[in-house]
């Protein structure tokens, strides 16, 4: 049988009272833990060793080589015919508690060398125990250190979770207010919309008054051509049914010729039936013609290889007598001389059918010889079954042994299949933590984006509000204030009273707006929309289209901050996100607002802002 073996090779050094050094071999099993076997070479054993087996290498080099040795065996285990082989080898039957030798053989087609040979002692119940205590401690030590980790990375998992519920509740805020602005606009939608379908539904009235007199123009013209087709459909009538009449004529005439096939056609298949009993019958007899034919062209085989010789003879006879007439037709003139001649070719040919009488005597005696060689074959097949069966019994009783080792085999792959389980098991813990370290790195890095957008945000709101402040100190208050472009466009308004001074969207430029009162509300300010920026961020994600939401000084713009310290996922666009009012990539289509909307130029104070809010020309 083969096994994979664990081979652990130590130097000892041993300082009392001498300083030795010693070569510890120890040979182990993953799948038994009870197969150990040890060796302790000292540099005494060692020479001895050297002198037995012829080794070459000194004690120091000796540990390599060993070790270059298993190198090789083990290159060379999966292929079919391998050139080194490791061979343990046990006196007794079976591995139990014996002496083993270890031998490193190298095979060729001539002969299996042995390289080296080591004997090996079994292992004692007590460093049976000590062996495997040393692999409960490593067990235990890696069970220790992935629980930690475990704790430590649910620990971080349960943060993350408290940070990303709170990131959630502030959305589901900011949602219900976009959910509530979103109607407002909606609204203000339908009522464009139902003015449009009143202009339609009359223009659609106008084109059915106009269909509906095409349709009777082409009803006039369908029944004119209608009535000429009714008259071409009599007549072709007519000539239909002449063409009928013969038709049913011909039929009558089919069905009386079918009657009489019919009949004729029930005498033939009882003709066919009795074809068929005959072609049975001459099946069977043909069965038995074709062996007894089979038995004769044996007879004639043999009758032909006779044939043959007979014919071989019989040539040798016609040359004789074409050779005989030759010289009959050339004596002819000399009859008186060749009468002698002759005479003696009677002789000869007299001793001829000797010969030809002779040789049929030996043909006889050749078919005795060839039946006896038959009764021989025979005996021979007799002997021949008696061994087959033999061998089959032999091979029952191959067959019950081979049971009992794959028995034996399920059982020892049954237990390594257990230890097995128990690696995966700890594979999979090793991948469950892996996989936490991932996951850890990737909210650290999510952790660094959402700083940095928190960064970029202040900074911009920083500078909104410097030039708010400038804006303030410079600017007329109490009213609306409309700039005219250079090409005779109207601007978007402004608010200096309230302290904004950035382009508003076209759409509340057409509403309409309460004048404010000078004299009783001075120190009142007036209500302001809120205007919502466009950014783009050019160092974090060039793609991420973020919102930012300013107002100036007005009590419920304290939300406006809420965006701060959120990641940028949820700044990325969706297909299913609501368009809002001032945003550059979720506007009304054009279709609808070009025929409203007047052209609107930015003024000269947004062009200072980094987000545009308001809607491109």
């Amino acid at each position: 049988r083969r096994l994979n073996i664990r081979v652990n090779i130590e130097l000892l050094s041993i300082s009392n009272p001498v300083h030795k050094k010693d070569l510890a071999v120890r040979l182990t099993d993953d799948a038994d833990p009870f197969f150990l076997y040890n060796l302790v070479i000292s540099e005494e054993d060692f020479q001895s060793l050297k002198s037995q087996q012829g080794l070459l290498v000194d004690f120091s080099a000796f540990p390599q080589k060993f070790i270059d040795l298993l190198q090789q065996c083990i290159h060379e285990q999966n292929k079919d015919i391998p050139r080194f082989l490791l061979q343990l080898v046990s006196s007794a039957p079976v591995l139990d508690h014996t002496p083993v030798c270890l031998n490193v053989v190298e095979t060729n087609p001539f002969k299996h060398l042995t390289h080296l040979s080591l004997k090996f002692l079994p292992g004692n119940d007590a460093e049976i125990k000590k062996f495997l205590a040393s692999c409960l401690k490593c067990l235990k030590e890696d069970k220790t250190m992935l629980e930690e980790k475990l704790r430590k990375t649910e620990e971080d998992f349960t943060r993350q979770l408290g940070c990303t519920q709170q990131s959630l509740s502030e959305k589901s805020r900011e949602l219900d207010k976009l959910k509530n602005e979103w109607t407002s606009y909606s609204a203000a939608l339908t009522s464009k919309h139902t003015q449009e379908l009143t202009a339609e539904k009359e223009r659609a009235l106008q084109a059915q008054a106009q269909y509906q007199q095409q349709h009777e123009q082409q009803k006039k013209e369908l029944e004119s051509l209608h009535q000429k087709s009714t008259q071409q459909l009599q007549n072709r009538l007519s000539e239909l049914e002449i063409i009928n009449k013969d038709l049913t004529e011909r039929r009558y005439k089919g069905d009386s010729t079918v009657r009489e096939l019919k009949a004729k056609l029930s005498g033939v298949e009882d003709e066919c039936q009795r074809a068929k009993q005959e072609v049975l019958s001459l099946r069977r007899e043909n069965t038995t013609l074709d062996a007894e034919c089979h038995e004769k062209e044996k007879l004639v085989n043999q009758l032909q290889t006779r044939v043959a010789v007979l014919e071989q003879e019989i040539k040798d006879k016609d040359q004789l007598v074409l050779r005989t007439k030759e010289v009959l037709d050339a004596t002819q003139e000399q009859k008186v001389i060749l009468e002698e001649s002759t005479e003696k070719k009677q002789s000869h040919i007299e001793k001829l059918e000797t010969t030809i009488k002779s040789l049929s005597a030996e043909l006889l005696k050749a078919n005795e010889i060839i039946k006896k060689l038959q009764g021989d074959l025979k005996t021979l097949m007799s002997k021949l079954k008696l061994k087959n069966t033999v061998t089959i019994q032999q091979e029952k009783l191959l067959a019950e042994k081979e049971e009992r080792l794959q028995k034996e085999q399920r059982e020892l792959h049954e237990t390594g299949q257990s230890l097995r389980l128990k690696e995966q098991e700890v594979c999979k813990l090793q991948e469950q933590l892996e996989a936490t370290v991932q996951k850890l790195e990737e909210s650290k890095q999510l952790l660094k984006t959402n700083e940095n957008v928190i960064t970029w945000l202040n900074k911009q709101l920083n500078e909104v509000q410097m030039v708010k402040k400038m804006e303030t100190a410079t600017g007329t208050h109490g009213g609306v204030r409309t700039a005219v472009s250079p090409h005779g466009v109207l601007d978007r308004p402004s608010f200096p009273g309230s302290g904004i001074s950035h382009p508003i969207s076209p759409l509340y430029a057409f509403q309409k707006f309460p004048e404010p009162v000078r004299n009783k509300n001075t120190g009142l300010q007036c209500p302001v929309p809120k205007v919502q920026f466009n950014t783009q961020l050019s160092k974090m994600d060039q793609h991420s289209d973020v919102q930012a939401v300013t107002a100036a000084s007005h009590p419920a713009n304290k939300e406006n901050g809420d965006n701060l310290g959120l990641e940028s996922k949820y700044f990325k666009k969706k297909e299913d996100s609501i368009p809002l009012r001032g945003l550059s990539q979720n506007t009304l289509s054009a279709e609808y607002l070009k025929p409203y909307l007047p052209k609107v130029q930015p003024s000269p104070a947004a062009a200072a802002t980094p987000a545009s809010a308001y809607f491109p020309g």
